[in-house]
């Protein structure tokens, strides 16, 4: 497994030009995180040697190198099929990389953005209105009291719940977009206004208690302002995101230890202020996706689970199907919080205490069995791989690289669970750009002959 991350590395690395390197890497790099990382976070010795026998343990390594073996193998493949009418071009954020942000095309593509994204929070804004009165300063401003949530509902949406759940995605979208036009753009107003943005945006995820839906806002901006913007040596790039991950590391401690006190990180700010000698012992939960391919792989075979044959993958693709059209709608990953002890909930939350994600192998194994499930998972990461490399190398099209950048922050998050509640804000953002596209082209196909 560690042969096959190192040499896949070194093979993206030098597929970065043709825009499916940097997808790969980031691949590489979640499952280095979410199953190495486990063991070596979680003190295998400690914590997975003494729950599993040694032959779940083997199994599950092996698992997850066929998926990674799997990748490398499938990926050049399905890009140069899905990308068939670009494959030859260059990568946009290659050449970008290089030339940096002083591009014509780059601009426009900004600025049309920005004034997408102030529309869009304009529309949300009302929405928010319409739910929390005049409660909305401390929706933008939710350290400013307790925070008003327009969006909240329970794990079982009903009635209008879908429209606010999508919101809520948009939003996020929005707020990943506002940094990624501060760190691209290159006029002094749109900045400052963009800023604004995500002032107004940012908050609202900063001070909540879900960590995917910080990074999902706030990385693309920092990682564009990083790599695109700033011109400087590569070491002092990489010194930058060290000391982005110390910050982040610090405040998702303090998350994790107010979650653990049951108080909002708003109240707790509020009655303890911010401490970092009292909160540097705290663990992380959820870094286990290693320790949940080991639990599956022992229900499957003591057989206190069965493999569901692709219900787990139907129940995440109709999802954004509201529940007050199909009452009848499968539930997400029920069955395996069941069977991880989670169940006893009250009806609004499923009749579990807390879902369980699967991981992104582990998911496949669950739907497709020990043999045919990293397949399946690896096939799916494969057209993931190739649908961002189709962004980038139609960087010079509006939108594509502000939802490239969305993209490649959210492979991390698919760690957990391939999920369309993962990939909504990346959704939405390619709706609003197809919606764009289609009011151009309308546009364009308006204009007289003569005027043409």
């Amino acid at each position: 497994m560690l042969l096959l991350l190192i040499g896949g590395g070194l093979w993206a690395i030098n597929r970065v030009r043709e825009g499916i390197g940097l997808p790969v890497l980031a691949v590489l790099g979640t499952i280095a995180v979410w199953y190495i990382g486990d063991a070596v976070y979680n003190d295998y010795a400690v914590n997975h040697v003494e729950k599993f026998s040694s032959v779940v343990l083997e199994n599950a390594w092996w698992q997850v190198a066929c998926f990674l073996f799997i990748i490398l193998i499938l990926t050049p493949g399905i890009n140069r099929y899905i990308n068939i009418d670009c494959y030859k071009n260059t990568s946009f954020i290659f050449n970008m990389m290089k030339a940096g942000v002083q591009s014509p095309t780059l601009s426009t593509q900004i600025e049309q953005l920005f004034r997408g994204c102030v529309a869009i929070l304009t529309v949300l804004s009302i929405l928010a209105w319409t739910r929390v009165g005049s409660d909305l300063p401390y929706y933008y401003f939710p350290f400013l009291g307790d925070k008003a949530d327009p969006w909240g509902r329970t794990r079982v949406g009903s009635g209008f719940d879908a429209l606010w759940a999508f919101a809520n995605y948009f939003q996020t979208f929005i707020g990943a977009a506002f940094g990624i036009v501060a760190a691209l753009t290159t006029k002094r107003t749109t900045f400052y206004l963009a800023v604004l943005g995500c002032l107004l945006t940012w908050p609202y995820y900063l001070f909540d208690r879900t960590r995917n839906t910080m990074l999902a806002t706030v990385l693309p901006g920092i990682l564009c302002w990083v790599f695109l913007r700033f011109r400087g040596k590569l070491v002092i790039k990489f010194a930058l995101i060290a000391a982005c991950f110390l910050v982040t590391e610090a405040w998702f401690t303090y998350v994790i230890s107010s979650r653990g006190s049951g108080v909002s990180v708003i109240t707790a700010l509020r009655q303890n202020g911010y401490s970092l000698s009292s909160k540097e012992k705290t663990h992380h939960g959820g870094l286990d996706m290693f320790e949940e391919l080991c639990w599956i792989n022992t229900f499957l075979e003591d057989g206190s689970y069965k493999q569901n044959w692709g219900y787990r993958y139907f129940a995440e693709l109709v999802n954004p199907i509201p529940r007050s059209l199909w009452r009848g709608k499968p539930f997400i990953g029920i069955d395996y919080a069941v069977a991880r002890g989670q169940g006893g909930g009250v009806d609004e939350q499923a009749g579990v205490n807390a879902s369980v994600s699967t991981g992104m192998i582990g998911q496949g194994v669950v739907n497709f069995g020990r043999l045919f499930g990293p397949l399946v998972a690896a096939l799916l990461i494969s057209i993931w791989v190739a649908v961002l490399a189709r962004l980038d190398l139609q960087g010079n099209k509006l939108g594509r690289i502000p939802l490239y950048i969305v993209g490649i922050v959210l492979t991390f998050n698919l760690g957990r669970d391939i999920t369309l509640i993962t990939l909504y804000p990346f959704l939405f953002g390619a709706a609003m750009i197809w919606v764009s596209d289609r009011r151009k082209m309308r546009a364009k196909n308006s204009i007289p002959i003569l005027a043409r």
